[in-house]
């Protein structure tokens, strides 16, 4: 049995996973981000050690544990993530100290996520393999062969900050035109607002109780639905840039498969729809057969079970 963790801005996740990438057993905290790092830790510390005493297992009987995190980690094993408060803290030695009866692996959490898909889910079986996680931001994950493809200093696969275009405001991370820009949640409200801002009528507004900082991207979706403008202007936008994305992605690696994860793609009908007709337009090749497109499986289980299966990647 292994034990996957999946850290979060809002909660921690973690889950008893057996050879088969079954969740036996799972729980959650909330995430102390004003406690900091340390507490952090010690609350993950605390929420293994009563998840394996509630089962009546040891550490003896886990082969590793696995974490996953918003964050990349650098080759020293140092992490920083501006959502949960953290720069450059001893990530992995930290860890290594606080679970010293185990083995402990870690790795981004989109990329933890491609694992579960890749083992499990939507990529299993796949040689050439590509994840892209459509939430808050835009993350990634590329497998080859069955092992992370993570480059040469460890900072592969951040497929959301590809420039893909000149937006009207700056990428978090201090570019401008990043996929996260065009393609993540966040973009897609914002985008919607600003249309409503400039004076385009909208149900979204009714839909948000009058408040446009109510409006989340499910809304988005569902006026989408309804035949209103300004949700299609939106997700019409987000598509066109999504197929752009894909179809680089298309063009540099030829995958087999890519796969659409994270909280927007609860909406593959919308996002499904024509998008392979929309990336043909882009590719180089445009008579050739290209990667399959499809939709993850695994919902938010996949970084406990991804993150869980570490060890063998």
């Amino acid at each position: 049995m292994y034990i996957g963790v999946d850290i979060g801005g809002t909660g921690v996740q973690a889950g008893i996973v057996d050879n088969s990438g079954n969740i036996l057993y799972k729980n959650e905290i909330k995430t102390d981000i004003d406690g900091g790092f340390i507490k952090i830790i010690d609350d993950i510390r605390i929420l293994i050690d009563n998840l394996l005493s509630e089962n009546n297992l040891n550490y003896s009987d886990i082969e590793s544990i696995g974490f996953g995190v918003p964050s990349f980690i650098n080759k020293d094993g140092l992490v920083t993530c501006v959502n949960l408060g953290w720069y450059e803290v001893e990530f992995i030695k930290t860890l290594e100290n606080k679970f010293s009866e185990t083995k402990i692996f870690a790795q981004n959490d989109a990329t933890v996520a491609g694992i579960a898909e890749s083992m499990f889910g939507s990529m299993k079986n796949k040689e050439i393999a590509v994840m892209y996680t459509l939430g808050t931001g835009v993350g990634g994950a590329i497998i080859i062969n069955n092992k992370i493809f993570t480059g040469a200093h460890n900072m592969a696969s951040e497929i959301g900050h590809t420039i893909i275009g000149e937006n009207y405001f700056d990428c978090n991370c201090g570019n401008n035109g990043c996929v996260e820009t065009f393609c993540s949640a966040t973009s897609v409200i914002d985008y919607a607002k600003k249309l409503i801002d400039e004076g385009n009528k909208s149900i979204l507004l009714n839909l948000a109780n009058e408040n446009l900082n109510n409006i989340d991207a499910k809304m988005i979706f569902d006026a989408y639905r309804k035949n209103d403008f300004v949700a299609i202007s939106t997700i019409n936008r987000f598509k066109t840039y999504l197929a752009k994305a894909l179809a680089g992605m298309i063009n540099t690696l030829d995958p087999n498969v890519i796969c659409i994860g994270g909280g927007m793609s609860r909406s593959e009908d919308i996002i499904l729809d024509g998008l392979e007709d929309t990336i043909r337009n882009y590719i180089l090749y445009k008579k050739e057969d290209f990667a399959q497109i499809t939709i993850a499986k695994l919902g938010t289980d996949a970084g406990i079970i991804g993150a869980a299966f570490l060890s063998k990647y």
